[in-house]
């Protein structure tokens, strides 16, 4: 029975992280507390938030789109990690994998782009800060969140239609957890020339644009650092960009490791372990990163819980 793509193939066999079957439980009790570290972590950032006045700022602005993302972003393929770490046969359908690839390529091209908006916004807020309410309008803030999810748009549209011209005759066991560009590719029984050329194009504008204006942004701030003659001021300044150094880092590093380089089955492998550390271990580090020594946060979270308490 084929597809209207003409492939011959109607579902996928997933491997997962190991094939080892004393490992896979273990695994599905670490994976689930990270899955709920992530969304009570970011549920919680987004809850707030909208809820106080206070945070009602660009910068928090920001990190509510950001925690949104990573919400979204690691739903997508977390819990159908999960339930194939305890079923005896990881089975997806195509339909499955084209929606799950779409949703993929969409929330991880949000994220490079919400995190390059947060680096302008901090860059704004130190190096210009008597211009800060000027370059950073609410205006200016929704122009920038819809330029994000915007080029998300274009890149998963880019990914999925390429993906859909390709035909998959017999084989159909991918070597990842999830519906992957990489490992799907060498399934292939059609050229994936089209394909590995988009990856790299798309893939190398969508980490190397933003991360190179995260990092000039942040060399900017580091410059303007070093002029603050308040030794309390710089530690201030320091410690709100190094946040988000730490967060691009692991970001941008693990993906720049999975598709900027050569497929293979070797790469597939290693490709693995830094997929675990862009889907699962980034959106759970997120919020902690900017929030466990956020006052702003703390306060707001204060307020809140007084609020509860006070009304039950």
């Amino acid at each position: 029975m084929t597809t209207e793509n003409g492939s011959f193939v109607t579902e996928f066999i997933l491997v997962g992280l190991t094939d080892h079957s004393d490992l896979q439980l273990p695994l599905f009790f670490l994976f689930l507390a990270l899955y709920m570290v992530t969304v009570l972590g970011n549920l919680g950032l987004i809850t707030l938030i909208g809820l106080n006045s206070h945070l009602h700022t660009p910068m928090y602005f920001f990190l509510f789109n950001l925690s949104f993302t990573d919400l979204s972003y690691s739903s997508v393929f977390t819990p159908k990690m999960l339930i194939n770490l305890i079923s005896k046969k990881n089975i997806i359908s195509y339909q499955g994998c084209m929606v799950q690839l779409y949703f993929f390529c969409f929330f991880a091209i949000s994220e490079c782009y919400v995190l390059t908006s947060m680096a302008y916004d901090r860059y704004v807020a130190i190096c210009n800060p008597l211009l800060y309410n000027i370059a950073m309008s609410p205006k200016v803030c929704f122009n920038l969140v819809f330029g994000s999810y915007l080029m998300a748009f274009s890149g998963a549209v880019a990914h999925t239609g390429c993906m859909l011209r390709l035909t998959f005759c017999d084989a159909n066991t991918i070597n990842h957890y999830f519906y992957d560009i990489l490992p799907v590719l060498q399934l292939s029984c059609t050229s994936t020339y089209v394909n590995e050329l988009v990856v790299f194009i798309v893939g190398g504008i969508n980490i190397t644009v933003p991360s190179l204006t995260i990092f000039i942004s942040c060399g900017f701030i580091l410059y303007s650092i070093l002029h603050i003659n308040s030794t309390e001021g710089r530690f201030k300044a320091f410690r709100t960009c190094s946040s988000h150094i730490i967060a691009v880092l692991l970001f941008f590093g693990s993906f720049s490791f999975m598709y900027l380089q050569p497929s293979s089955a070797g790469s597939m492998n290693e490709g693995k372990i830094s997929s675990v550390i862009y889907t699962n271990v980034v959106p759970m580090m997120n919020p902690l990163i900017y929030s466990l020594r956020n006052k702003d946060i703390k306060l707001a979270l204060g307020k809140t819980l007084s609020r509860r308490n006070f009304q039950s």
